[in-house]
């Protein structure tokens, strides 16, 4: 059964009977009180938090009051138990929301050098971070090597060096959990598509759609991508003297160009990733869900 026939199984399955329309959602957390009560469940040393803690926390005198937004809270962001109150996941997803700093930050960061060179050019590379997103490019002649979301949160405290590593471990983990099949936004299902139509922000003319059939998340990629944690893949490298998890996915060509990958059938898909390093090459065969089906190494000796 392939993954949309598993979707659509799932879809008959799965009915919501408590749900709350996403503006009904909104409204109730448009409120200080209702989110100084998340943040304090979100400070608490220890959960639950009894009613008169939360309360002396966010610091409101009338119980009355208190209790009439703790309750718009409760069954949606907040759980109420035998020993006071908890989070419900829809609950620590907001504070988290805000401490990442997409609901009320909006900092600008002027374009750094990072380490590597750019795949078509050979240029220096810069990262842009514009919108809540981050992009690695080439300033010479505009490559893009990625372009994903980076919440504001991301940038506090870290220096230039830093936000990049943190960039590319997001990225890394991104598209792990969506090659999976998990939304890395809702934890829907997520569908992988092989495309050839170079219109992407990478421009390259074979790439990885990662679409959630849940929320419409979407990530692209090179097809490459996906090995940076394989077994065999990581094996290959260290055995000639590269850490992959110490190589900046940008810095690595097969990661963020076509030029390694082919098509080698339609129907069903199967791709074809060449990974050189020091004469010899590792070649893997995906399917079209980029799982590995086989490995073989050429070697230059």
């Amino acid at each position: 059964m392939s993954r949309s026939d598993v979707s659509s199984e799932s879809a008959k399955l799965l009915e919501c009977t408590d749900c709350l329309a996403p503006a009904d959602a909104f409204a109730l957390i448009g409120n200080e009180t209702r989110l100084s009560i998340l943040e304090a469940l979100w400070v608490a040393d220890e959960r639950p938090v009894s009613f008169s803690e939360l309360r002396r926390e966010v610091g409101m005198r009338d119980s009355a009051q208190f209790n009439y937004h703790l309750q718009k809270l409760t069954g949606h962001f907040v759980r109420q138990v035998e020993d006071g109150y908890e989070f419900k996941h829809a609950g620590e997803k907001v504070v988290r929301s805000v401490i990442a700093g997409s609901f009320n930050e909006h900092p600008t960061l002027e374009p750094f050098a990072v380490e590597g060179s750019c795949v078509a050019c050979d240029g220096p590379l810069q990262a842009v971070y514009e919108d809540e997103r981050l992009a690695i490019e080439c300033p010479d002649c505009g490559q893009r090597h990625g372009e994903y979301s980076f919440p504001p949160g991301g940038l506090n405290g870290r220096t230039r060096e830093e936000i990049a590593d943190a960039f590319d471990q997001r990225v890394r983990h991104l598209h792990c959990l969506a090659a999976d099949g998990v939304c890395p936004e809702c934890s829907g299902r997520m569908e992988t598509h092989i495309v050839e139509d170079g219109v992407c922000c990478l421009g390259v003319g074979v790439r990885v759609d990662h679409e959630c059939a849940q929320c419409g998340h979407t990530l692209c990629s090179a097809a490459g991508l996906r090995l940076l944690d394989h077994s065999e893949v990581v094996s290959f490298h260290r055995e000639r003297g590269v850490r992959l998890d110490e190589r900046p996915y940008w810095t690595l060509p097969w990661c963020v160009s076509d030029e390694y990958t082919r098509v080698l059938e339609c129907d069903p898909c199967r791709l074809e990733v060449r990974l050189p390093v020091d004469g010899d090459e590792l070649r893997v065969v995906m399917d079209g869900d980029l799982e590995v089906l086989e490995t073989t190494v050429e070697s230059s000796g």
